[in-house]
């Protein structure tokens, strides 16, 4: 078959005239460079064929990225898209040993902390031996991936729990010490369990469940009436909600079971059952008497995560608690009658066995580098003095001894998105960690205000500033952000610092629940000369 090839310049023109809107020379070498139309040579030049771009822009892809930019402008960088990497590569690892909102992808950070070059990142800004800094750490998905890259990095944040999470992260661990360790407090959750009946209760549960649901629900029927808007779903599901309860709760009091706490004075009160809080606080005993402080590090976010995963909500509200429920009701998600969670035992086995595999993993690609994330205030914490404290951190207190940190990589908090300890708050309630709400940047609590957003922009240079002194004098400050406010540009001039490059992308696919095209910037901040 005769294939029509197309230099760059020539593709540009075509596909300028197929989508009827302008594309760059540049955007076709990226389709090209990132696998999303085959490359040719003809005569010495670089081709395409006609057939490839248009199999692209007629895709669900090529759709999309036209769609975005007419929302959000022509200077989007689909490059940072990274829509060709598959969900298990932007979780891989530790990245998912513990949810948490807010986080960037590990492929963002490799892009800006590794040596390559192309079209869009003209030069090389860390190089292997550096010394990285995240001021706003997170779940420490910069100092993972300055590990991997060869890297040392230091993080901060004002959450101990984000902290916590970090450090398990990048550690080094006794995974065979490990493995005992969680095998034996699962052998002791089942002994505990036997004595219960929570097993019998859930199995007579989810037999009438999948009796009801194959009568009123049944898949994938119900699912296309849905979708082909022949069944009414906001009346249809809570109706047979409603039919159901009696069943359900017929079956809870057969076994005699007492599903809610008598106080409601605290996140675990309001949010758990009682079967759950049992098997919870059993867990945390068990916890407490590990002598070895890594490991009990390590399974204090397993049980974490776990009891995250439990909490008394729907399945749609898991990311967004609405309100707690102990009864059977319609999940919109699943498209059938659900019911709450009522033992721990199912999430504990699943996320130990998957926190054993991902630190094993991470292993096999770590490097001989150090890094270490610090509680404080990246406004005035005296980072010699911290590091001073653990002689662990003696290698990193050489380095910086030597040298200062080549620059910074951080996300941080957005104008009245997220209160970050509350979005833990069961680990909070049920380690007992100290809270520093009051210090965090941009809260949701606080709003979007006027006044929020001038204490917001106070707090972000004042770290700046104050960081500063920890850099070489050439340094590359990279923050991530969703500048819809535009409060960026008088961050810069707050701090110092002068914006020398912007770079947009889309973000795709944020939640379950928000597929809208939404971009964010990363903006170049440099020493103003």
């Amino acid at each position: 078959m005769f294939m029509k090839l197309l230099t760059i310049k020539e593709a540009s023109i075509w596909a300028s005239a197929f989508i009827n809107k302008y594309v760059t020379e540049s955007n076709i070498s990226y389709l090209i460079q990132y696998g999303k139309v085959r490359k040719y040579e003809d005569n010495g030049s670089v081709c395409v064929s006609e057939e490839d771009l248009k199999k692209y822009y007629n895709s669900y892809l090529g759709r999309r990225e036209i769609e975005w930019k007419e929302k959000l402008g022509e200077d989007l960088n689909w490059a940072l898209s990274f829509d060709n990497y598959k969900e298990k590569e932007t979780t891989k690892h530790v990245h998912r040993l513990h949810p948490y909102k807010g986080k960037f992808i590990p492929q963002l950070v490799e892009y800006f902390l590794d040596s390559h070059v192309n079209l869009f990142k003209k030069e090389v800004y860390f190089k292997e031996g550096d010394i990285v800094l995240d001021p706003f750490c997170g779940s420490g998905t910069t100092l993972v991936q300055a590990n991997e890259l060869g890297l040392h990095a230091v993080g901060l944040d004002i959450s101990f729990f984000n902290t916590l999470i970090s450090n398990v992260k990048i550690r080094k661990h006794n995974i065979l010490e490990l493995y005992y360790e969680i095998d034996s407090i699962s052998k002791s959750l089942k002994k505990f369990l036997s004595k219960s009946k929570i097993f019998e209760l859930d199995n007579e549960l989810l037999f009438e469940l999948a009796k009801f649901n194959n009568v009123h629900f049944s898949a994938p029927d119900y699912r296309y009436k849905v979708n082909r808007g022949e069944v009414n779903e906001k009346e249809y599901g809570p109706s047979r909600a409603q039919e159901f309860l009696p069943i359900y709760e017929k079956v809870i009091k057969k076994y005699g079971i007492i599903l809610l706490q008598k106080e409601h004075k605290t996140f675990l009160d309001k949010w758990y059952l009682v079967p759950i809080r049992e098997e919870i606080d059993y867990i945390y005993e068990l916890v407490n008497k590990i002598s070895n402080s890594d490991i009990r590090d390590i399974i204090t976010i397993i049980l974490s995560r776990t009891i995250r995963s439990c909490r008394a909500t729907t399945h749609s509200d898991l990311a967004t608690l609405v309100k707690p429920i102990s009864t059977s009701y319609y999940c919109t998600k699943h498209k059938k009658i659900c019911k709450p969670l009522f033992s721990i035992k199912k999430m504990w086995d699943r996320y130990s066995k998957d926190t054993l595999k991902r630190l094993q993993d991470f292993d096999k690609l770590r490097t001989d580098t150090q890094q270490i994330c610090l509680t404080g205030d990246s406004r005035k914490i005296d980072l010699y003095s911290e590091l001073k404290k653990d002689d662990k951190n003696k290698k990193i207190q050489e380095l910086l001894k030597k040298k200062k940190i080549q620059g910074i990589f951080s996300s941080p908090p957005y104008v009245g998105m997220i209160d970050y300890h509350e979005q833990h708050a069961y680990a909070y309630d049920l380690f007992g960690f100290v809270r520093n709400d009051e210090k965090e940047i941009g809260p949701m609590s606080n709003g979007k205000g006027q006044h929020s957003k001038d204490l917001y922009i106070d707090g972000i240079a004042s770290v700046l500033k104050h960081c500063k002194q920890y850099l070489v004098d050439d340094y590359d400050v990279f923050l991530v952000a969703n500048d819809q406010y535009n409060l960026y540009p008088e961050i810069a001039n707050r701090a110092g610092m002068q914006i020398v490059n912007k770079f947009r992308r889309p973000v795709l696919n944020r939640t379950e629940r928000d597929k809208g095209a939404y971009s964010e910037t990363i903006f170049h901040f440099k020493k103003i000369k």
